[in-house]
């Protein structure tokens, strides 16, 4: 199966952590991921068209079944601490000097923000000769003293080139230790991990599926080429199921064209598979 597959001859693939979501940044990160049949979903903007939802970028956002999966073929390191943890003297010192700059940057574009307000007085003063010119004039006299520049009006120059992200290169015997993201012990995470596990190794490639009712959205290939097949619905052997929720899952994949599947984990470690396709009323 593909699960068993050696991971030792993919590079190691660079994780940050943004609270509890598990990110790729870097591309080629995304191209190995990618090459192994694991998707996620891109969450940032493009850099030459920021404004549009259409096509995104990174960050890369992984599902936790696709993390859990590197993370035990030791495919994954954790970015160094102090990146993680947002403390360590280095960042400590890096926050200061930006906070410095940006103070800087606020007083000199309140120098010429001034200069503008005064040119701008002054240009109205010679272009009209009326008696709203003294009333100019004890405006531009005010501005030396009581002209501030909010601070939400400061610009800020944004890096859309390269993050400049560090990369955590430790040796692979170091991937061994606990993964320091947060451990998922609850019963449902457990079957729908052993469920994308199986999927996976058969080749499927697998997104979520939460507009769709299900757990996962199964392709036969490469999502940017085929339509999803499946909806996966991840349950227990032994976890009832009501009639009524039978039916509506069926109906709904019928609307979208899709078949569903309920997966259970067995005892032996197979997963069971029953599809449900409607047929219509009786």
């Amino acid at each position: 199966m593909e699960q068993e597959e050696d991971w030792s001859s993919s590079p190691v693939v660079g994780v940050g952590l943004c609270d509890s979501a598990p990110l790729l940044w870097r591309v080629q990160d995304l191209r190995t991921v990618r090459s192994r049949g694991l998707v996620g979903a891109l969450l940032g903007s493009l850099a030459r068209t920021p404004r549009q939802n259409g096509r995104l970028g990174r960050p890369l956002l992984l599902l936790p079944e696709e993390e859990r999966l590197l993370s035990e073929c030791h495919a994954a390191a954790a970015l160094p601490a102090a990146h993680q943890e947002g403390g360590g003297a280095e960042l400590t010192q890096q926050v200061e000097q930006y906070e410095e700059e940006q103070q800087r940057s606020y007083e000199e574009q309140s120098v010429l923000a001034l200069e503008d307000r005064k040119s701008a007085l002054l240009r109205a003063m010679t272009s009209s000769h009326t008696a709203a010119d003294e009333a100019l004039r004890g405006r531009l006299e005010a501005f030396d003293q009581d002209f501030t520049l909010p601070r939400s009006a400061l610009a800020v120059q944004l890096s859309t080139a390269r993050a400049g992200l560090t990369y955590c290169s430790e040796a692979r015997a170091f991937l061994q230790a606990n993964w320091p993201i947060r451990a998922r012990n609850d019963r449902h995470s457990d079957v729908k991990y052993q469920v994308f596990r199986d999927l996976r190794g058969r080749g499927f490639y697998l997104t979520s599926a939460g507009k769709f009712g299900g757990d996962f959205l199964v392709y036969p290939g490469d999502p940017l080429r085929f339509h999803a097949h499946f909806i996966a619905i991840c349950q227990s052997l032994d976890q009832p199921v009501c009639l009524l929720d039978v039916l509506t899952v069926a109906r709904l994949g019928s609307n979208v064209k899709k078949t569903v599947l309920l997966c259970s984990p067995g005892t032996d470690g197979e997963v069971v598979y029953t599809s449900l396709q409607w047929s219509g009323m009786v």
